[in-house]
């Protein structure tokens, strides 16, 4: 409890009582209330990253958790080859550290460089710019999908490997094919799996900053300080010195992640009933 209070609560409390207050050149340091979250709650630039990275969950989580929820179906038909091999092959991106993730993808994606680079060089093309303003978003979900695949694929794949698997040669005497037995044993046996994945995404998703901080300096004119909540947040203070604002940010945000989180918890639970 002591660390937990240490490491936990301690912070929230210290940024709390920093968004109670504002720091200006002439005055000081002062008592405004409510009034960065009133700030805050009117700030278009806030509002707009909290669109992008809502666009990015709508997009990229059902994307990404498809398609773990392919490869996890797949190791576990027992018809894969290698399998072993594979399990560990889709998970082996979730080791590499996102900042270095961002970094090669970063490069892949360079027109006067790497990969894009090279294949309009060799084929005589202009492919379309996965670092323009209207392709970055995308980018970035792609980075983030080739990221956590893996991850999400260990969730299921393990909620799976439960099941009796009894249930699956009653299936087959009564004449069940391969599609039936997956819509009827092993999709409902991921159900809790898959609310858990999809709870972990959404936390995931709205704290979004890695791989738009490091590919700023390769696309400065696609991504903005506050491309991203968490972005916009440490912009505020480490850019712009605003310290107490970006606490309160941060909390606005975290708030936001909690309820949403929170609903989607408790409808998937309702459905699971």
């Amino acid at each position: 409890m002591a660390v937990f209070a240490l490491v936990f609560l301690a912070p929230i409390a210290y940024s709390i009582y920093l968004s109670l207050f504002r720091t200006q050149l002439i005055g000081g340091t002062t008592f405004v209330g409510a009034d960065n979250y009133v700030k805050a709650l009117g700030d278009p630039q806030f509002w707009s990253a909290f669109g992008r990275v809502a666009l990015f969950l709508v997009v990229q989580v059902p994307i990404m958790l498809f398609l773990a929820l392919l490869v996890a179906l797949a190791i576990d038909s027992g018809r894969l080859y290698g399998a072993s091999f594979f399990r560990i092959s889709v998970f082996l991106p979730y080791a590499v550290p996102a900042v270095v993730a961002a970094l090669m993808w970063g490069f892949m994606y360079g027109t006067r460089f790497g990969l894009i680079g090279n294949l309009n060089d060799a084929l005589g093309v202009s492919l379309p710019d996965p670092l323009s303003s209207d392709l970055i978003l995308a980018s970035i979900g792609n980075i983030v999908t080739w990221e956590f695949v893996g991850y999400n694929m260990l969730i299921l794949y393990s909620a799976l490997r439960v099941v009796n698997p009894s249930l699956y040669e009653a299936a087959e005497m009564d004449g069940a094919g391969q599609l039936r037995i997956v819509w009827a044993i092993k999709l409902p046996a991921l159900r809790g799996a898959l609310l858990i994945a999809t709870i972990f995404s959404i936390i995931g998703s709205f704290q979004l900053f890695n791989e738009p901080a490091i590919l700023r300096d390769l696309a400065p004119n696609a991504i903005t300080t506050y491309f991203t909540p968490n972005y916009y947040a440490y912009s505020l203070s480490f850019r712009g010195q605003q310290f107490n604002y970006s606490a309160t940010v941060a909390i606005v945000m975290g708030v936001i992640t909690m309820v949403i989180a929170y609903v989607v918890q408790l409808r998937g639970m309702r459905k699971g009933a």
